[in-house]
């Protein structure tokens, strides 16, 4: 396994798998990784011979009140989990590096309409630095194919998007969500959860099932689960960011015959912010 941080090291690695015809796969994180982030390697895997997992604490992507200069570096307790499934480059590129005229003079990337709802409501600008990096990710590496995780739903739709609509050679493959014995999708964030909100947190994933078995069961009255669930979560001591029932192509409002729905939630436990999400096929 191969630890590259600089622009050079990376490339000329890259060029010599390309010399034997080595599909290259990417899988994007931002390091503290967790079981979840692991089975997108091995989901990489399937699909190339060489994967190069980034890893980048983007400070793009977080706004001034976000949690940025205390999010968890663990860059080695990383590589030695990118043994199994091996990694074979890891690539920790700085600030400098992804940003080379500085943070505030960079070129932005940004979807229109898909980013205005959800978590680009709750988090603005979020978005914009995610497509940003992303962007360089992709023309630094130039991958066949990258992984992204379902967990972050939206994110991934927008990844799409934007690779779509530039007409990037990149197939993006999304992993589904790992999860707890009890239900909650894993997260870097949730060793913010205090003990008593971890005991609750696994009522998110309940509560997205429930909704998710009513419109297996041809219950189609959105408004009605959707402000049934805000107030369960609620009661069970979540602040609701969002609830909402959409279409899994585009996240606009389904009408009754639509037959790939999407659930998908934001909430609060204390320090934490928990999104999760699941998809039905009608």
């Amino acid at each position: 396994m191969i630890l590259a941080n600089t622009r050079q090291e990376l490339l000329e690695q890259l060029a010599d798998w390309r010399q034997h015809d080595d599909r290259i796969a990417l899988v994007p994180t931002m390091g503290n990784l967790h079981a979840g982030h692991l089975s997108l390697v091995e989901l990489a895997r399937e699909h190339a011979e060489r994967v190069v997992v980034s890893i980048f604490v983007n400070p793009t992507q977080f706004s001034e009140d976000e949690d940025y200069a205390d999010y968890p570096r663990t860059l080695e307790r990383d590589t030695r989990r990118l043994k199994k499934p091996a990694a074979d480059l890891i690539f920790v590129p700085d600030v400098d590096t992804m940003y080379p005229f500085g943070v505030k003079d960079a070129t932005t990337v940004c979807v229109p309409r898909i980013t205005d709802n959800f978590c680009g409501a709750s988090r603005p600008g979020h978005f914009d630095g995610v497509t940003s990096v992303v962007a360089r990710l992709f023309a630094l590496v130039q991958p066949d194919v990258a992984i992204f995780g379902q967990k972050d739903y939206q994110q991934q739709l927008v990844i799409r998007h934007m690779s779509q609509d530039l007409n990037l050679p990149v197939k993006i493959i999304t992993g589904e969500t790992f999860r707890e014995k009890d239900g909650l999708a894993m997260s870097s964030r949730n060793q913010y959860l205090s003990e008593e909100d971890r005991a609750k947190a696994p009522a998110l994933f309940k509560v997205l099932s429930a909704v998710g078995t009513d419109l297996q069961s041809g219950r189609r009255n959105f408004e009605e689960l959707e402000a049934k669930s805000v107030a369960k979560l609620s009661d069970a001591g979540f602040a609701v960011d969002y609830f909402s029932i959409r279409r899994a192509l585009n996240l606009e409002i389904p009408d009754r015959d639509c037959d790939e729905l999407v659930v998908l939630a934001a909430v609060r436990l204390g320090r934490a912010r928990l999104i999760d999400n699941i998809v039905i096929t009608i």
